[in-house]
């Protein structure tokens, strides 16, 4: 009988914790969701650089993402950390944008940067 009440007040101090924690099963999608940067590739005539190839680089652990851009100039990197600072470029032919910062402090879920190139 002893045993039973300890199984039962352990499996109720196992609830209250799991009921207690904030990244519980429920707020899970919300903690990984995270934030998205998009943004679009131009040269200084507005035109999207197709082709051009966005490169994002995680400032804390300086591991980097690319993505190669369509015929719209579009690019997307989702699921982005919101407590990590990321810098941006592109670069098409031998030609770089300037680099932009995400800052961690900006609290936007979703960042849009365009990003240009001169192309010649």
């Amino acid at each position: 009988m002893k045993r039973f009440r300890v199984a039962v007040l352990v499996m109720l101090l196992t609830s209250f914790a799991l009921a207690a924690n904030p990244y519980g099963p429920k707020d899970k999608e919300k903690v990984s969701a995270g934030r998205m940067l998009t943004g679009r590739v131009l040269d200084k005539r507005d035109n999207p650089v197709v082709n051009a190839v966005v490169y994002l680089s995680n400032t804390r652990t300086r591991a980097m993402k690319s993505y190669i851009v369509g015929s719209d100039g579009n690019y997307r990197f989702p699921e982005l950390s919101p407590n990590v600072d990321y810098e941006v470029y592109a670069q098409f032919k031998g030609q770089k944008s300037d680099t932009k910062t995400v800052s961690q402090f900006d609290d936007r879920k979703q960042v849009n940067i365009v990003l240009r190139i001169d192309v010649k």
